[in-house]
């Protein structure tokens, strides 16, 4: 028997929803988040959305002001090398933790995504492939089981994609980016601790110095 897992509060919905909207930048930077548009969109009170705002400020996608209301957070490319140095520190450490950790179940997962890319990420352009981008880190940081690590890692790569959504019109070469998901899943799958460690911090690396060539 599998155990039972309770469906996400009212407010984790609310949370998810409009975190992964500032991350892809649907809600643009510096724009006034609305509380009851939200509360209507999702069919729910204000009680859940005050609580994921709560909890999107002390992740830095939302700020709010005495009297003014609560904003998107505006990215800023000088935060770069502040989010690169902790990603180069925890994400390697990271990996090479999921392809010693990762259950049966997990590797199942990441094959069949792997799969998934190997068939080509489908039509959809760059906001597609940010989304599955996002979708391969937090399934790689799943397989890590330690809740705060992964929320730490799920964090700053948020902070990271807003940062490829502001440059992305501008960056050749976003599909080979997901493209080097291909041989750091096989490592985790394969239980490659070492390699997994290395193509991730090259893959961080990577991330940094395409950004900087367009600064």
């Amino acid at each position: 028997m599998h155990p039972q897992v309770n469906p996400p509060s009212l407010a984790e919905q609310a949370y998810r929803f409009v975190r992964d909207r500032l991350v892809m930048l649907d809600i643009r930077p510096g724009s006034p988040i609305n509380e009851e548009e939200l509360g209507s969109e999702l069919g729910m009170g204000r009680t859940p959305i005050r609580e994921a705002l709560k909890r999107l400020e002390s992740e830095r996608l939302v700020v709010a002001y005495p009297r003014r209301g609560t904003f998107a957070t505006d990215v800023n490319i000088s935060d770069l090398a502040h989010i690169s140095e902790v990603r180069r520190t925890l994400e390697p450490m990271a990996t090479a933790a999921a392809a010693e950790r990762a259950t049966a179940a997990d590797r199942a997962t990441l094959t069949e995504l792997r799969a998934q890319l190997d068939a080509g990420v489908p039509g959809g352009g760059n906001s597609e492939l940010l989304r599955t981008d996002l979708a391969l880190h937090r399934a790689i940081y799943g397989c890590v089981h330690n809740p705060f690590l992964e929320d730490t890692l799920i964090r700053y790569d948020n902070l990271a994609t807003r940062i490829w959504c502001v440059f992305v019109p501008r960056l050749p070469g976003m599909a080979g980016h997901v493209d080097e998901h291909v041989p750091l899943l096989t490592a985790i799958i394969e239980g490659d601790a070492e390699k997994a460690a290395a193509l991730t911090h090259a893959h961080v690396t990577g991330f940094e110095a395409a950004i900087r060539a367009l600064i």
